[in-house]
């Protein structure tokens, strides 16, 4: 029977990769000045594997992911209505939030019902975002030893924000990775891609993010990794379907190697922040907290205390 804290330790190392690969991810939007060599392109520094050498600041990816991580450790589960109030009471207007969420966050603050405020997005239909799946790699981690709970908890995540089925299996694709790929650690099996998106993909309702995850599983062993984004997408439209499906494929082809998986995830460029924080939090799971590189958490921007106390 596992204890409280073995789930809490797992949650906490999906954590540690998703918040280093948010910030990693940050620092090659154009206009960051952190730098040294500020007249190349950032498909050199990337290229170059060239990092900036001043701190590296989260955004909204991890400062929702940490109010999740909080919620799991109070409460066990996702307590929705405490999770949408640490949302609203985290929500800070420059970490870089999507418009929707703006609104929605002010709402919640202002005494509005989550519920209420999450459907009424998007003219009724829910948001599609991205958000669900950026911050749930925790999700994966405290309950990796239940898949059908992983679905369950991430649904429930999830649907605080944003209600859209799309939205939905994006942020449960996500956790069933990051859940997967600790499991597959304990067998000491490393998956080819096609083996891993396999075992996410039978949890999954039939949408649009599943077909094109279904994609990310059949596409040629040695494709590159620019030529698998411009298909599957990079985030860039800011929804699940353009987002996930990418995110999973970098995942399965750099398990193992976690500096790799963000290198050559962020050379996709797109919405670089999440697409980093995604992966970065489910290779953690296997690679393990030691495959960040000590300079990277060095450079991240402290893990609030109300965070690091738990």
């Amino acid at each position: 029977m596992e204890t409280n804290a073995q789930k809490i330790n797992r949650a906490r190392r999906a954590l540690e990769g998703l918040t280093v690969g948010d910030c990693f991810g940050e620092t090659f939007f154009p206009g960051f000045a952190g730098f040294e060599d500020r007249s190349k392109s950032l498909e050199d520094l990337i290229a170059d594997r060239t990092l900036a050498v001043t701190d590296w600041f989260w955004t909204d990816d991890s400062q929702m992911a940490f109010s999740i991580y909080k919620n799991l450790a109070e409460f066990g589960e996702i307590e929705q209505s405490a999770l949408a109030q640490s949302f609203a009471d985290r929500y800070e207007v420059g970490r870089g939030y999507g418009s929707g969420m703006h609104q929605l966050l002010r709402r919640i603050r202002a005494g509005e019902d989550w519920e209420t405020a999450a459907r009424s997005m998007f003219e009724g239909q829910g948001s599609w975002g991205n958000g669900s799946a950026m911050r749930v790699a925790p999700v994966g981690g405290f309950f990796a030893d239940d898949l059908k709970r992983v679905c369950e908890e991430a649904e429930k995540s999830a649907v605080v924000t944003h209600t859209h089925e799309e939205a939905i299996v994006g942020a449960q694709a996500v956790a069933l990775a990051a859940a997967l790929a600790w499991r597959f650690r304990q067998e000491n099996l490393k998956p080819s891609r096609s083996e891993f998106i396999d075992a996410v993909l039978p949890f999954l309702a039939p949408t649009e993010t599943t077909a094109k995850i279904r994609r990310a599983r059949d596409l040629n062993r040695d494709i590159e990794t620019l030529h698998a984004a411009d298909i599957l997408g990079n985030g860039i439209r800011i929804s699940c379907p353009d987002t996930v499906p990418f995110c999973l494929f970098a995942a399965g082809e750099f398990l193992d190697d976690y500096e790799t998986a963000l290198w050559e995830t962020v050379a996709a460029l797109g919405d670089r922040d999440t697409t980093c924080a995604i992966v970065g939090g489910i290779v953690v799971m296997f690679a393990g907290l030691d495959s960040i590189p000590a300079s990277w958490l060095e450079k991240r921007e402290p893990v609030p205390a109300w965070v690091s106390n738990v």
